[in-house]
């Protein structure tokens, strides 16, 4: 247990570090941190109705056009169903598609948790800003798994 809290902990120092070749696709593990900090933090904002954490992750372009309360209302569904997404943090993604940089210069992330009895797919696409991959899109469904 103590070990997965280091790790935890390593993981989020980790993803604070500046991306530094941003014109390149981060590896798998860097991946993995930038996903499952911004679905974290996005869970995190749902269960307590304070979204000013996220809006202050997001890449500049969206904090402009999203605030703390348009964030509210977006996900709103989420924290009416109180839908609670936090096992995530122990579980890998399963990429969709291999992980591109597209025209805009975005990190385009598309994949699933295999979840139970419901599957969180994302589609997610981060920009450099600040320094960092920040997320410019953040794009959650949590939908049964047919044949449950």
């Amino acid at each position: 247990m103590r070990l997965r809290f280091l790790s935890f902990i390593v993981a989020l120092v980790v993803a604070t570090v500046p991306a530094l070749a941003q014109d390149k696709v981060p590896d798998a593990r860097l991946q993995e941190i930038l996903i499952k900090t911004s679905l974290l933090t996005l869970n995190d904002a749902n269960i307590t109705g304070n979204y000013a954490v996220l809006h202050a992750k997001l890449a500049k372009p969206f904090r402009e056009q999203f605030t703390p309360e348009r964030l509210k209302q977006v996900f709103k569904g989420f924290a009416d169903r109180h839908i609670d997404f936090a096992l995530i943090a122990a579980m890998p993604p399963v990429p969709s598609q291999a992980a591109t940089i597209d025209k805009r210069g975005a990190l385009v992330l598309r994949g699933h948790f295999e979840t139970r009895p419901s599957r969180l797919s994302y589609q997610l696409d981060f920009l450099p800003s600040e320094g960092e991959w920040k997320p410019i899109k953040l794009n959650v469904n949590v939908k049964p798994i047919e044949g449950n």
